[in-house]
């Protein structure tokens, strides 16, 4: 079982962060002093050459912080110290990344990687009655702070986004869903706050040199002042490769810099105009990624349209082209020498080399060895237009796939309806271990960690579980439980203890909150 000190949480907070442009803990106050205000943002003025690249400044305090760090890969199940500096509820981690302000000066596009599994993903925001009513096809999807202005207060679940313009005026920020198909977040500012942006373009040429402007580091004063010090840098770089779609037009383009590095995903790029030509998804060495802004546009349409996050299409395989395999390659997955030289020379084709288990392809009986040749009507030349064919796909559609198998005479025909898949995997994980009591919650829409002495000390509790997010319109949310209480006993029973049975139900919690015992009671059943 992992405990996690403060001293610990710290590192991981720093290693959960993939793509971050800056970020930084802020400073413990003395023992025995009030909470001291908000640390205030001090953008460094810079001057309007693109406009339409804005920073935004993403605050988590310590009970989302322990959420993430419950659904990370280190699968946090205890904690084991909480020193007196600590505060569930005040800021613990901040990000400053850039984002992309759309032509309308209201929506932003950004690479938030940690948003998703902090607001949660699309229909869990919707109240039950807007549920019906879209099942039903009788209102269009609402996004739950429309249909409940007061439901933020009430389950303190606010995304802390602060938007900052070219002109360093900030403004608070409203995360509408993520595009998994993208991976990018789409925000929305109250009105139309930040100034009109340069014109964007879809074209780009090899050799052309360009800029990525991002967040450089947080300045060293930031814990001086306590002020959050924002600085936007700018990194050069010339365009080396272009990656046609298949329709036309551009699909990604590579940048080079010798300057590239992790912190760079995320960050706008611009011509020498001042034109936007797309946002980083990706750095490997000195080469960058790029998401043309025609995919932004069609990212940000998808999730406005729905109001929610977007899943990906999803067909549950992976491969290698065919261009790039050795024939003896081939043959390892049972292919005669003939049968694979001919397919080594047509130079098209995907190899399947795995395919995930009760995934769609696995159910239309596709399995590794198999050489897709086209989807529908495109002929497939290398894995990057496969994935960009799937990508273009809407879930639940459905896609014609002429595959090659090695003991068959002739290609086949597999119609193959696709599945929904978001970027990040299920909670809780499949090996959450041995932390019993708190997955048997999740499936109640309680989401809580194991404490340990002496967190428990601190905590005002002999044991119990930390409750660090509650299901919006769930039982447990209508009985009154919180994040940051401390559930002791669950239907009478302790949660330390080994009898505490698989919980079919919930009929009432006792929990403390602020070191005062109370009892929950569950009117419908949780």
């Amino acid at each position: 079982m992992k405990f996690v000190h403060l001293s610990k949480l710290f590192a991981l907070i720093i290693t959960l962060s993939v793509g971050v442009l800056a970020q930084t803990v802020q400073p413990p106050k003395p023992q025995g002093e009030p909470s001291p205000a908000r640390p205030p943002i001090v953008p460094e003025p810079r001057k309007p050459t693109a406009p339409q690249v804005v920073t935004i400044v993403h605050r988590l305090n310590g009970l989302k912080m322990f959420r993430l760090l419950l659904r990370s890969e280190r699968q946090l199940e205890a904690i084991a110290n909480l020193d007196e500096t600590f505060s569930l509820l005040e800021d613990v981690h901040t990000n400053v990344i850039a984002g992309l302000a759309m032509d309308d000066g209201q929506t932003v596009a950004a690479w938030l990687p940690e948003a998703e599994v902090e607001f949660g993903v699309g229909e869990q925001w919707l109240s039950p009655e807007t549920k019906a009513a879209r099942a039903a096809g009788k209102a269009e999807p609402q996004f739950f702070n429309a249909a409940r202005p007061n439901f933020e207060r009430s389950f303190d679940l606010a995304p802390d986004l602060t938007v900052i313009d070219s002109d360093g005026k900030t403004f608070n920020a409203e995360y509408v869903g993520l595009d998994a198909t993208t991976g990018l977040s789409i925000l929305r500012l109250p009105q139309k706050n930040v100034r009109e942006p340069e014109q964007s373009v879809n074209v780009i040429d090899v050799g052309e040199q360009v800029r990525m402007l991002g967040p450089e580091p947080a300045n060293e004063r930031v814990f001086a002042s306590r002020s959050m010090y924002v600085r936007m840098g700018t990194t050069v770089g010339t365009v080396r490769t272009i990656l046609k779609a298949p329709t036309g037009g551009v699909a990604k383009f590579r940048v080079s810099s010798p300057r590239l590095s992790a912190q760079n995903v995320g960050g706008v790029v611009v011509n020498e105009m001042g034109n936007t030509v797309g946002i980083i998804d990706g750095v490997t060495g000195t080469e960058a990624t790029i998401l043309p802004t025609l995919l932004i546009r069609r990212a940000v349409k998808r999730v406005l349209d729905k109001q929610a996050s977007v899943p990906k299409a999803w067909l549950g395989v992976k491969g290698e082209a065919i261009a790039d395999l050795r024939i003896d390659e081939l043959r390892n997955h049972g292919w005669q020498t003939d049968k694979a030289s001919l397919l080594a020379g047509d130079h098209r084709g995907i190899l399947l080399t795995s395919v995930v288990p009760g995934s769609p392809a696995a159910l239309a009986t596709l399995r590794a060895g198999d050489v897709i040749l086209k989807v529908d009507e495109e002929m497939v030349k290398d894995a990057e237009e496969f994935s960009w064919i799937l990508e273009q796909s809407e879930p639940s559609s459905s896609l014609t796939f002429t595959v090659a198998r090695p003991n068959k005479p002739i290609a086949e025909a597999f119609k193959i309806k696709l599945s929904e898949k978001f970027a990040f995997a299920p909670f809780p994980p499949p090996n959450f271990g041995t932390f019993e009591a708190g997955s048997r919650l999740v499936q109640h829409g309680i989401e809580a960690v194991a404490l340990k002495s002496p967190a428990t000390t601190r905590l005002g509790v002999r044991s119990g579980l930390l409750v660090v997010y509650v299901q919006p319109f769930s039982p447990a949310s209508d009985a009154g439980l919180k994040a940051g209480d401390v559930i002791q006993s669950i239907n009478g029973k302790l949660v330390n203890r080994p009898a505490l049975g698989p919980l079919k139900t919930i009929s009432s919690l006792e929990v403390v909150r602020k070191k005062e015992k109370l009892v929950l009671t569950f009117t419908r059943g949780g």
